[in-house]
């Protein structure tokens, strides 16, 4: 360790400790104040270091690192604006329960509310959108604070990944000089032998927090257990999974113990992989289910809910109108059930709850109650097959079904998500499907699924729709920065193509021009721009384009033009016929 002031030994130790508790990643913002932490990642072997241009984009990449891998990455700035640009992501963050660490430069105490140039109150800057907040002390070579510099260091480690987890920020000021220079006096040449468990720390991390998971109940169980297995049409959903992505063998076992087809979100983890062959797990719910089918089916008599609230608008809605016994299953036991209909709350680790309830369930599966869904969703899936006009939804259709195997496929927000529940279906390939659904914003997609792809080997699928493309264009230059590849689908229907789906469609003005906001932006010269191949491809020939681009290395976009009106009629019309 190079210690030639005190700035350099605090931030030496600071990463020195963060790394022994496991921290592999930081992406880093430029700037002047946060020069001691840039230095120190730099310098320490163990940390991989992404370098971004903006702050707003080096977060998102972060938090979609931490969505592939469950494990916090973590974010560097400088003082001033550049901490709030980090904020959009730490909400996302903090609502999906993805691990984040943020590391925020700051001017020296005396200097807030005074004025003083690219300064501002950073204390608590997130509120309570973080699980853990600390305003670190000025940096002081004495053995005591660094002890406690480590603790903080290691507890914030232990913050990120708890139950649930989420963002952590540590607050670091610093005074001047910023950079590794010289200053005599300033770090005591005996500090190794007086205190070296201050200096050197400990082999691992400084305080080891022992973590766990959420036993569920032996009471819990049985009661689960007994209401499935007297239940003549049993449920379960699977709605968008807290990283990192579950077992979806284990839901898949469940739901053949107990007789129940599973209605599962393309971000659960459950609608893809080899279980698919085991258990009946069902992806085109949201074109046969809703408050106006449920005369058209049996209701469900009991429900086991895991994961967030389910994408679909219309699961949400008849979940709430059939009104059966819901179990709520949650880790932390969290309320994530905005219809207020659930009648129980599970506090348990999912995985666990589901093993244990599988070999407890005593039943005899109720043939019809499949077959009648099984029959819709066939009939789902037919009618898309035999339609021919243009359709968002047939796009990511097609995405998901010639994605490589294994691939992590990540979605936008508005349409495109929406169309991979009701369009993407289930098959046996190791699909990762992520999305940002803790706020559901368009901001930082391009970023997130860009951070997502840094953190595996497989092939990366980022689906976007033009208004998300623009918001995050900036992060694009992560792809030469960061050494990522990705097949870029980039749905044009020039604006806000969601807003089709709601009545103020009916109204215009004001709905063209403050609503689905029309751009007219020719996205190609981000292909120059950008460095990357940029290719304009037709509805009709986009699946053979698709299945080519996946197969190549580098990066490609395939930019498809829609009409959004025209395909929301064609999405209804599926609909009704069905």
């Amino acid at each position: 360790m190079t210690v030639p002031n005190r700035n350099t030994l605090w931030a030496e130790t600071l990463v020195d400790e963060l790394a022994a508790g496991g921290l592999s990643a930081v992406c880093i913002a430029p700037g002047s104040r946060s020069t001691p932490l840039t230095v120190a990642f730099a310098d320490h072997d163990d940390v991989t270091v992404f370098s971004h241009l903006d702050e707003r984009s080096a977060a998102f990449f972060a938090l979609g690192r931490g969505r592939r891998t469950g494990d916090p990455t973590a974010l560097v700035c400088t003082s001033g604006t550049a901490a709030a640009n980090f904020h959009p992501a730490v909400i996302e963050a903090h609502r999906a329960r993805v691990p984040l660490l943020v590391l925020t430069a700051d001017r020296p105490p005396e200097l807030r509310d005074s004025g003083a140039n690219q300064t501002v109150d950073q204390a608590k800057l997130y509120g309570d959108g973080v699980r853990w907040y600390r305003d670190l002390p000025e940096p002081e070579a004495d053995g005591r604070k660094l002890r406690r510099l480590r603790t903080d260091a290691a507890r914030a480690m232990a913050e990120a990944v708890g139950i649930p987890a989420g963002p952590v920020h540590l607050n670091v000021p610093f005074r001047k000089p910023l950079e590794p220079t010289e200053v005599p006096g300033d770090v005591p040449a005996d500090l190794a032998e007086t205190d070296p468990l201050a200096l050197q720390g400990r082999d691992g991390p400084f305080v080891r927090t022992a973590g766990g998971t959420v036993d569920p109940e032996p009471d819990a169980v049985e009661r689960i257990a007994t209401s499935l297995g007297n239940a003549d049409r049993a449920l379960i959903v699977a709605g968008p999974a807290d990283p990192p992505v579950p077992d979806g063998g284990i839901i898949a076992s469940l739901a053949r113990a107990a007789g129940a087809p599973v209605l599962a979100d393309p971000l659960s983890g459950v609608r893809f992989g080899s279980h698919v062959e085991e258990a009946t797990v069902l992806g085109g719910y949201d074109a046969y289910l809703g408050p106006d089918r449920v005369e058209n089916l049996p209701a469900p008599d009991v429900i086991v809910r895991f994961g967030a609230s389910p994408t679909s608008k219309r699961l949400r809605k008849y979940l709430a109108e059939t009104t059966p016994r819901q179990f709520l299953v949650d880790p932390a036991g969290g309320w994530r059930e905005a219809e207020f209909v659930a009648t129980d709350l599970v506090a348990a680790d999912p995985e666990r709850l589901a093993r244990d309830l599988a070999p407890a369930i005593d039943r005899d599966p109720d043939a019809g109650w499949h077959d009648r869904l099984l029959d819709l969703e066939r009939r789902h899936w037919s009618l898309l097959a035999a339609a021919d006009a243009p359709l968002e939804g047939r796009l990511l259709h097609q995405v998901l079904a010639s994605a490589p195997d294994p691939s992590t496929v990540f979605v936008s927000n508005s349409m495109p998500v929406r169309d991979a529940d009701r369009f993407g279906r289930p098959r046996t390939a190791d699909l990762t499907v992520l999305g940002n659904r803790g706020a559901s914003g368009i901001d930082g997609i391009v970023s997130t699924a860009l951070g997502a792809g840094s953190a595996t080997d497989e092939p990366l699928v980022l689906v976007s729709g033009d208004l998300a493309f623009y918001h995050d264009m900036n992060g694009l230059l992560a792809l030469e920065r960061c050494a990522v590849d990705a097949t870029i689908v980039l749905i044009d229907n020039d604006g806000g193509g969601i807003f089709h789906k709601l009545p103020i469609e009916d109204f215009d003005p004001p709905f063209t021009e403050l609503f689905k906001t029309p751009h007219g932006l020719d996205f190609e010269p981000t292909g120059d721009l950008y460095d990357l191949d940029f290719r304009r491809v037709g509805v009709d020939g986009f699946e053979s384009a698709y299945t080519e681009a996946v197969e190549r290395d580098g990066t490609r976009v395939l930019a498809v033009s829609i009409d959004a009106e025209r395909s929301h009629r064609e999405r209804e019309r599926l609909r009704n016929e069905l």
